[in-house]
């Protein structure tokens, strides 16, 4: 019997890979016969660029960067495919994780530290490239990792805007493409994002994720107009056209400038990440997969990674199985989508005391389903 385990993350608990390891352990317990494959997934947030690098036993390049609020960050980049590909995560130089809650502000965050991240990839000769972009706390239309990699913003008098976050949106006249570092085009960019925003409007970076990045009503249209102001210099640069693209308001704007002016194509993130990961080539001759995250609700069967890793294996004609760290809302949806859904909480009371035995309980999960399996096994 084979076994392939892809889940995600229990965020702010468990890597994937820590979970992957978890839920093996469980399993051979309950037969060490059974063959393992461990696939760690993410869905391009926080945590891609490690679950990729990991599946792929790649390693692991530190970089000090810029924080989105100017403190420095200690990030890094995977490489995979015997060094050719760079694998990175916007999230680890500008994500929301790395700033308190009382301190978040779109108009002063900044995408500069994701800029240095690029070049670093860039000074290493590489030419390929992954980023995760889910996670952000900029909505600065990806200004900061564009001037990090050489490009000026220039107000209405001429003058190199120094300033960053959101806040200097409103003041970009004309954008000069001249100084973009000299290796970027040779750097083929995907992204790996699930969102299909546009830029600008009720649908777009700063009116849907302007909130959770702190931003007032008062701050959304600001940052709306503001980044309709870098569009227009977009446009009259010859960048683009006037049509928004799915995606563009990913990561305040971010999914946008990587599109426009660093010519990166915007993909599926968990579909992309378990391409990377070799999910596909490992649920060929498999005869279970288990799937797991930190908590199901009724977003996972939305689209949510472990609905597509579902997806694929009813595809495959391999039964699924979830492991979630919680169940929430309608949860006979999801029988829907899996054939096999749990919680693996075991009667704690309050959240911290779910994670202080998470480790133990998804491991115990995971003996108990394979145990099930035989159970089945023998009476037929």
């Amino acid at each position: 019997m084979k076994v392939l385990i892809a889940p995600d993350s229990f965020k702010g608990n468990m890597s994937a890979l820590e979970v992957c390891r978890a839920i093996a352990e469980g399993i051979h317990r309950a037969d060490k016969t059974i063959s393992i494959r461990q696939v760690p997934l993410a869905d391009g947030g926080e945590g891609t660029a490690k679950a990729i690098t990991e599946s792929r036993d790649g390693d692991f390049i530190p970089v000090k960067v810029r924080g989105p609020l100017g403190d420095p960050v200690e990030s890094y980049f995977g490489l995979i495919n015997n060094g050719r590909t760079a694998v990175a995560d916007m999230a680890s130089a500008s994500g929301i994780e790395l700033i308190s809650r009382d301190r978040l502000n779109p108009m002063k965050a900044g995408s500069y530290g994701t800029g240095e991240l690029i070049r670093a990839v860039l000074e290493k000769g590489i030419t390929e490239m992954i980023i995760g972009i889910g996670g952000s706390a900029t909505n600065d239309g990806g200004i900061g990792m564009l001037k990090a990699l050489g490009y000026r913003f220039l107000d209405d008098q001429g003058g190199e805007i120094n300033e960053e976050g959101g806040e200097a949106l409103g003041k970009i006249t004309e954008i000069d493409v001249k100084g973009a570092h000299p290796r970027l085009k040779h750097l083929s960019i995907r992204i790996a994002c699930d969102v299909t925003n546009p830029l600008l409007g009720p649908r777009g970076a700063s009116a849907v994720f302007g909130p959770q990045k702190g931003a007032s009503p008062e701050m959304i249209e600001i940052l709306d107009a503001g980044l309709a102001k870098l569009k227009t210099a977009w446009i009259n640069a010859g960048l683009c056209d006037e049509e928004d693209k799915p995606g563009d308001g990913a990561a305040g704007g971010l999914g946008a400038a990587l599109r426009i002016c660093l010519g990166a194509k915007m993909e599926s993130g968990a579909k992309l990440v378990m391409d990377s990961a070799g999910f596909f080539d490992e649920i060929k001759d498999c005869d279970l997969v288990i799937t797991g995250e930190g908590m199901t609700d009724g977003q996972t069967a939305g689209g949510k990674l472990c609905s597509v890793v579902a997806d694929e294996s009813h595809k495959a004609n391999v039964p699924i199985a979830l492991l979630s760290g919680a169940l929430g809302g309608d949860a006979s949806k999801l029988m829907d989508s899996f054939d096999y859904a749990v919680s693996i909480a075991c009667g704690q009371i309050g959240l911290d005391a779910m994670i202080k035995d998470s480790r133990r309980d998804l491991s115990l999960a995971a003996e108990n389903l394979i145990k099930a399996v035989m159970i089945g096994k023998k009476m037929r």
